[in-house]
């Protein structure tokens, strides 16, 4: 299938108080050559990076608990552990993690190690996330970390054993699917199982 199959006849932007909602009409080609119309509505959003957190030597993650508003009305209580994430804003997506984890656990890093570019929810969305992973040192905590109050953010940080953040995965207490990835990234390239070689 040739990707010209697609054309765009039409967008709307239905919002635009915090993130562009539009109404994107398109016709497509179908695979039996007819030819369909249809409408869609789609945030248009910024691309954004996590980071997940780890210590080789302690086995240990360090993740955040926030309100997500999205969760609550889906039907979970809306406080999730994640990796540290946020909006590019305009940065290169390792300077965002690196900010990001930073500014949300109180982490300082210098690096971080490129694992996975995903598309969030592309039926609904435009957002693509870059995710990595860094290794952290207990003692360049800087700070308490907590996110920015000014955007709202009461951010709780939370360091798990790694193979108890895995588990957590499998019993659905850690429910965020890029925090889910990255764990499965980390445990698959860098860190194995409890008695696992890496």
């Amino acid at each position: 299938m040739t990707r010209d199959t697609v054309r765009i006849v039409r967008e709307e932007i239905l919002s635009d108080h915090y993130l562009p909602l539009k109404n994107v009409t398109y016709a497509q080609r179908r695979r039996d050559g007819e030819l369909q119309v249809q409408s869609r509505e789609v945030y248009d959003c910024a691309d954004g990076a996590a980071v997940l957190l780890y210590n080789r030597a302690h086995r240990s993650v360090v993740l955040t608990r926030q309100f997500r508003l999205g969760a609550r009305l889906a039907g979970h209580d809306g406080y999730l552990l994640e990796a540290a994430a946020g909006m590019l804003d305009g940065a290169a997506p390792a300077e965002r993690a690196i900010a990001e984890a930073r500014e949300e656990t109180g982490y300082d890093i210098d690096h971080v190690q490129s694992a996975l570019q995903l598309y969030v929810s592309p039926g609904s969305t435009t957002e693509r996330i870059h995710l990595f992973v860094a290794e952290y040192d207990r003692a360049r905590r800087c700070d308490a970390g907590g996110g920015n109050p000014d955007e709202g953010e009461d951010i709780e940080v939370v360091e798990l054993e790694f193979d108890d953040a895995l588990a957590m995965v499998e019993t659905g207490d850690i429910v965020d699917a890029k925090t889910v990835l990255l764990l499965m990234y980390l445990e698959r390239k860098v860190l194995g199982r409890h008695g696992e070689a890496s």
